[in-house]
């Protein structure tokens, strides 16, 4: 292990540390969560890893899966009256492996009582100015709406366009558009056209996304109506997405089977869904989220696009 390894220890270690007093200065609560449930994340576009338990049967389902966050036990906290909490552990997604992915890697996950998107969008942006202090750097922010952001630096409404004017923005990366729909063309500009440009000493937060992107987030009604959830970036790196969450079970139930009939569709195995949070759901207070790759964040402080830089042993070293 050589010096810049040594380093990489040593400046994730000062981030914890960073990290854990912010919270504690705020009075919210660090928590630890099982990494092993009987449910998984039907989002189509994160795979899991499973594993079998050997045990007696009366410990339940023998097949878990590793978490790829810890959103649904720290809702359930939230519905049992926990109150403000996070949590900064491992998590894991198959087959996420390159120069920028990890398929184990580290989430900073925390949810905030009685706050909106808009509230825990200025909390999250005080913690990574926070992190960039601690190595002697600053940064602009830029706050736009996602639809603003597609118009100034674009000259597409992402709301209303036709969906072959967004293929055509995208021509010249020959894109095979076999399966893709409007928010797969939708990212495909953030990734290719927009997140590239941001300026490396630049917090650029995206907020109010179409609805159709809403994952796990509120729909505020309207026209259109939008789904009240953030991005955040630093420079060119994605590091947290914020949500007003959704806390109508019927609902989240509807958009768990909607993930599951897709899964299907692309011929990818169905998940179990969390039959422990739904029931509790309802029960959850108003209030929102975030998860922040702590990777990525590191990332930036060390000023690498390498995760490979920022880890004790990667993947194909592990």
């Amino acid at each position: 292990m050589d010096m810049d390894q040594i380093a990489s220890l040593q400046l994730r270690a000062r981030l914890y540390a960073l990290i854990r007093t912010f919270f504690a200065d705020r009075q919210v609560l660090e928590v630890e969560t099982p990494i092993l449930s009987t449910a998984g994340n039907t989002d189509p576009n994160i795979e899991s890893f499973s594993t079998t338990f050997s045990g007696h049967v009366d410990a339940g389902a023998r097949e878990r899966w590793l978490r790829t966050s810890p959103e649904f036990p720290l809702k359930r906290l939230l519905a049992a009256g926990v109150g403000d909490c996070y949590e900064l552990g491992r998590v894991f997604r198959n087959g996420e492996a390159g120069g920028r992915h990890n398929p184990e890697f580290s989430m900073l996950e925390w949810y905030r009582v009685g706050w909106d998107h808009r509230r825990v969008m200025g909390e999250t942006i005080e913690l990574v100015e926070a992190a960039l202090a601690m190595v002697g750097r600053r940064a602009e922010v830029l706050i736009e709406s996602y639809r603003q952001l597609f118009l100034d630096e674009l000259g597409i409404d992402p709301l209303h366009a036709p969906i072959d004017e967004l293929r055509a923005a995208l021509a010249e990366y020959n894109i095979d558009p076999a399966g893709l729909e409007r928010d797969d063309w939708l990212d495909l500009l953030i990734t290719h056209k927009l997140q590239p440009s941001f300026p490396r000493d630049r917090i650029t937060v995206i907020h109010d996304y179409p609805a159709t992107q809403c994952a796990l987030a509120r729909i505020r009604p309207g026209e259109p109506p939008l789904a009240e959830r953030f991005e955040l970036y630093l420079g060119c790196h994605e590091l947290a997405n914020g949500y007003h969450e959704l806390n109508d079970a019927a609902e989240q139930r509807g958009r768990f089977e909607h993930d599951n009939a897709v899964r299907r569709h692309r011929g990818l195995r169905e998940i179990p869904i969390d039959e422990r949070l739904l029931p509790v759901l309802g029960s959850m207070p108003d209030c929102a989220g975030v998860a922040l790759g702590v990777e990525r964040l590191l990332m930036c402080l060390a000023g690498t696009d390498a995760i490979a830089n920022v880890l004790a042993f990667p993947f194909n070293q592990a």
